[in-house]
C-alpha cells in the first residue's frame, strides 16, 4: 500500500535524486550562519511549541488578516479545546514571554527561533503548507536603531551568504491614530473604484483596506498606484522615527527604498515596516519581512512595551542561493574510509575506527563483507578523503598505506602515528 508524502509538504534528505534545496547540508549550512550572526547581535534562542489556542492568532495576527481567516491548520482536542499549528512565529514567543515573566529577567529581551509554520495555502517556489522561519524578535526597545539593528542583521546575513542583486523595501504605517486619519482617506479614494477591486479587495475594503496596497492582483496594483500615501497621516513623533532610521540605514550603507505601499500582511504592525525581496523568485519574492508592534503584549493581556520582528523563509534564502550559484560548502564527507581485509583486519579496524573517532576525526567503515573493488565504489561514492586498507601485512607491520582519493597520493603511516599524522 502505497502512502505518499502529504500535498505542500517536502522531505529533507542527506543524499539522493530530491531538489538540491531539500538537501541537508544546505539546511545545516544555513542554520549555523544564522547561530553565528546571531550570537554576535546577542540574540538568543527560543523554542516555543508547534501548536496554540487559536485564540492567540485570531487577537494577536488579527481575525481580517488571510493567515487567520483562510490559511490556518485548527482543531479541537480531546478536551474540545481549538487549537491551531503555528502560522506565524511572533504571537507564540509574545505568549511565551508573557506567561515566562521574561521582562522580570531582563529590560531587553532579543530572541530568535527557527521553527517550522503551517498555514494552509496554495503551494508556489518558495512557498509550502509547511514552511520554515528564522525569525527575532526584540521586546523592550522604541529606539530607531533597534528598527535599524533588525534589518542591518538581516542584509549582513544575506551578504555573508553571498547574495545578490537584494533589495531592502521599508517604509512607515505610523500609529494608531494616524492609521484611523488614512484608513477614512484610503477607503474614499478606493470606492470611487469598489466594483473594479479583486473580490478579495472588495471584502477587505471594510475590514483592512490596508492589506489592499499588498494585492498581488494587477488590476488592484494599478487602481493603487494613484491612492494617497500613509506617509503624509505620520504625526510628528512617527515621522521623525521614520527619519532617523532612513539616516541610520545610510550610515551603515545600507541600500534602501522607501516603498509606501508596503504594509505588511498582519494587524498588529505599526511605525516602521520592512521587507528585503530578490528578483530571482517570481511573483512571491519576498525572503524576509517585519516591523514594529508595540501595542501587541497588551493586547495580549502582557506588559505595555514596544517590541520589533522580523520572518526569514529559509527555502527562499536556499532557493536563492542555488540561483544565484553562491558557494556553498560540500556536504559532509568522512575523512577516513576502513577497509578490512579478513576476521582478524575487521577487528583491528573497528577498534581503530573507534580511536580515530575519539581524536575528532571522522570514520566510517563498511561492516559486510563486499569486495574490495564494491568498497571502493562506496568510498568514492560517500566522497572519502582517503581510504586506508588494513589486512594481514598491515597488522604485521604496523604500517598502513594512507590513499587520497581525489590525487591518489599515497603516503605510509605507522599506526600508533595514524591519528596524529591526520590531525595534522
Amino acid at each position: 500500500m502505497s502512502l505518499p508524502i502529504a500535498p505542500g509538504v517536502f522531505d529533507i534528505l542527506p543524499h539522493g535524486t530530491a531538489e538540491q534545496w531539500r538537501l541537508t547540508h544546505l539546511w545545516s549550512y544555513l542554520e549555523t550562519m544564522i547561530r553565528q550572526i546571531t550570537a554576535e547581535y546577542g540574540y538568543q534562542e527560543i523554542r516555543t511549541p508547534i501548536f496554540e489556542r487559536t485564540e492567540l492568532f485570531q487577537r494577536g495576527v488579527g481575525e481580517t488578516s488571510d493567515i487567520v481567516s483562510k490559511e490556518m491548520y485548527t482543531f479541537l482536542d480531546k478536551g474540545n479545546r481549538s487549537m491551531s499549528l503555528r502560522p506565524e512565529g511572533t504571537a507564540p514567543v509574545m505568549r511565551s514571554f508573557i506567561e515566562n515573566h521574561l521582562d522580570q529577567t531582563s529590560s531587553l529581551n532579543k530572541l530568535f527561533y527557527l521553527a517550522p509554520m503551517f498555514r494552509y495555502e496554495r503551494t508556489q517556489a518558495g512557498r509550502y503548507r509547511q514552511h520554515h522561519q528564522f525569525g527575532a524578535e526584540v521586546v523592550g526597545s522604541a529606539a530607531p536603531e533597534q528598527d535599524v539593528e533588525l534589518i542591518d542583521l538581516l542584509y549582513t546575513l544575506f551578504q555573508r551568504l553571498g547574495l545578490r542583486n537584494l533589495q531592502v523595501n521599508i517604509n512607515s504605517i505610523g500609529n494608531v491614530e494616524c492609521r484611523i486619519a488614512y484608513r477614512t482617506a484610503l477607503q474614499d479614494y478606493l470606492r470611487k473604484y469598489q466594483s473594479e477591486l479583486s473580490a478579495d479587495s472588495q471584502i477587505r475594503l471594510e475590514t483592512n483596506p490596508l492589506r489592499i496596497l499588498d494585492s498581488k492582483d494587477p488590476k488592484d496594483k494599478e487602481i493603487t498606484t494613484g491612492a494617497p500615501s500613509i506617509l503624509d497621516f505620520l504625526d510628528t513623533e512617527c515621522k521623525e522615527h521614520f527619519e532617523r532610521v532612513q539616516k541610520l540605514l545610510g550610515q551603515l550603507k545600507i541600500p534602501f527604498t522607501v516603498n509606501s505601499s508596503l504594509v505588511r500582511g498582519l494587524d498588529y504592525y505599526n511605525k516602521t515596516v520592512f521587507e528585503i525581496v530578490s528578483g530571482d523568485l517570481g511573483a512571491q519574492n519576498s525572503i524576509a519581512g517585519g516591523g514594529r508592534y508595540d501595542g501587541l503584549l497588551k493586547t495580549l493581556g502582557g506588559p505595555d512595551l514596544p517590541s520589533i520582528g522580523f520572518g526569514c523563509g529559509m527555502e527562499r534564502v536556499i532557493q536563492t542561493m542555488l540561483k544565484q550559484e553562491v558557494s556553498i560548502p560540500k556536504s559532509y564527507a568522512p575523512k577516513i574510509f576502513l577497509i578490512a581485509m579478513g576476521d582478524e583486519a575487521k577487528e583491528a579496524a573497528f577498534t581503530l575506527l573507534h580511536e580515530l573517532r575519539q581524536q575528532g576525526i571522522s570514520a566510517q567503515m563498511d561492516f559486510g563483507n563486499k569486495k574490495l573493488n564494491k568498497l571502493m565504489q562506496y568510498a568514492n561514492q560517500i566522497q572519502a578523503e582517503s581510504v586506508i586498507v588494513l589486512g594481514e601485512n598491515e597488522l604485521k607491520t604496523g604500517v598502513v598505506e594512507v590513499k587520497e582519493m581525489s590525487s591518489g597520493n599515497k603516503r605510509m603511516i605507522p599506526l600508533t602515528e595514524l591519528a596524529q599524522a591526520l590531525s595534522r
